[in-house]
C-alpha cells in the first residue's frame, strides 16, 4: 500500500487522507482475511482506532469477522461487493448486450486455455507447475494464467448476475411509477 504514486506521493497518508478513510480504502481491496495489526499497518493507523472503524464496518455488513483462529480476521462481504459491482455494470454506460458479448468473451478465453493446457480449472493448471520440463517462463506465464482464470470465474458470476438482473438493478428512477 506504501508504492510511489504518480505524482511522487508514497504512501496513503501522503494523499491527505484520514485514518478511517486509510481504513476503508485498505479493506476494500482485501483479497483475504486479515489481522488488525495488518489492516492498520497497512492503513498506517494505530491499532485501537482500526479496530473501532473495523468494528463498525461489521455491524454495518460491509466487512466479516471471523474469530475461530489464534487472531481475529476480517474480510470483505463478497456478498455485498458482488451487489455493488453488479449495479456499478449496469449503471455504467453499457448496454445488456455489450455485457452479453463481454461475457461471451471471457468464457471464450476460458474454454481456449481449457483446451491449450488439457485442463479444466485453475487448480489443474496450476498443478502443471510440478512438470520439471517447464522452463521458468512457462511457469510464470501458467501461474499468471492461472490468477486471471480464476479472476475471470468471478467476474462471469457478477456479469452473469447483472445480466439476469437487468432490470431490478436500474436506478431507482426507472421505478419510481412502480412506487406510487
Amino acid at each position: 500500500m506504501t508504492e510511489e504514486t504518480p505524482d511522487g506521493a508514497t504512501g496513503l497518508r501522503d494523499r491527505q487522507t484520514t485514518g478511517e478513510d486509510r481504513v476503508q480504502m485498505v479493506t476494500r481491496q482485501l483479497s483475504e482475511p486479515k489481522t488488525v495489526n495488518w489492516i492498520a499497518s497497512e492503513a498506517e493507523w494505530s491499532h485501537e482506532p482500526t479496530k473501532r472503524v473495523l468494528r463498525r464496518l461489521v455491524n454495518d455488513g460491509v466487512l466479516r469477522q471471523d474469530d475461530s483462529g489464534t487472531h481475529t480476521t476480517y474480510y470483505p462481504d463478497y456478498r455485498q461487493q458482488a451487489m455493488q459491482e453488479a449495479m456499478r455494470l449496469r449503471d455504467g454506460g453499457r448496454t445488456v448486450e455489450e455485457l452479453t458479448d463481454r461475457l461471451a468473451e471471457m468464457k471464450e478465453q476460458i474454454r481456449d486455455w481449457e483446451e491449450e493446457f488439457e485442463v479444466e480449472s485453475p487448480n489443474q493448471l496450476r498443478a502443471t507447475l510440478a512438470d520439471e520440463s517447464l522452463d521458468p517462463d512457462e511457469e510464470g506465464r501458467r501461474r499468471d494464467i492461472a490468477r486471471e482464470w480464476t479472476h475471470l470465474q468471478r467476474r462471469i458470476q457478477i456479469v452473469g448476475f447483472a445480466i439476469r438482473e437487468w432490470d431490478f438493478l436500474a436506478p431507482n428512477a426507472e421505478h419510481a411509477d412502480a412506487r406510487s
